[in-house]
């Protein structure tokens, strides 16, 4: 099973709590970003592990049920939309992971993320390209961190049910860029993204006010 082989070379090393840690939600115009982090149980290893984006819905419900009952442990980390707008979604997306990880029950001895260097945590830690693709624990991470995600937004659907947040996620498909351009943006939007900063400047002009 080569997705487990960072996880099985820590071992050797003696490392015996191994983290991966994983975000989404860094490309959608609406709600927060979240991350997952999951030590998995070398003696429970679970199949078919992969990136949640090339998983069906129906996939990654089946992992992510399978994942929370074999792991060790797992947390999740989320930062909402208005502290995005201020320290931009690349530290956001840090201090989720950094969220999820310190939630742990566990303290891990390492730390596999993908592709986010992780210093400020004091923790020996690899930052892994596509790290989804190829290690087993940041795989796990962003199937649970999907699954997640998922379900925060079908409940943001019924609250904002304009944009249509169960078909997009908040990610900028054709209509949900049509109910932003009809609609302006609402409360969870993303301020300090382009589409919906032009969106919002249509909508002051409309009502008389200068564009921001």
């Amino acid at each position: 099973m080569k997705m487990y082989s960072y996880e099985k070379a820590l071992s050797k090393d003696n490392y015996t709590f191994v983290v991966g840690v994983d975000e989404v939600g860094r490309g959608p115009l609406a709600a927060g970003v979240l991350a997952a982090a999951v030590i998995l149980d070398p003696h429970q290893k679970i199949k078919d592990l992969a990136d949640s984006k090339v998983l069906s819905e129906k996939k990654r419900l089946l992992l992510a049920c399978e994942i929370k009952e074999k792991a060790i442990g797992y947390a999740y980390g989320y930062v909402n939309e208005k502290t995005i707008d201020q320290i931009n979604i690349y530290q956001a997306s840090k201090l989720a992971m950094m969220k999820a990880i310190k939630a742990l029950k566990l303290k891990p001895d390492y730390i596999l993320s993908d592709a986010m260097p992780l210093n400020e945590l004091n923790i020996p830690y690899l930052a892994i390209i596509k790290g989804d693709s190829i290690s087993a624990s940041i795989a796990a991470a962003s199937i649970i961190a999907k699954v997640k995600r998922d379900e925060i937004m079908d409940k943001l659907s019924a609250i904002y049910p304009a944009y249509g947040f169960n078909q997009n996620k908040g990610y900028p498909t054709k209509k949900h860029l049509e109910a932003l351009a009809k609609n302006g943006p609402c409360q969870i939007h993303r301020k300090s993204y382009e589409p919906v900063k032009k969106a919002l400047n249509r909508q002051l002009v409309l009502e008389g006010f200068d564009e921001i």
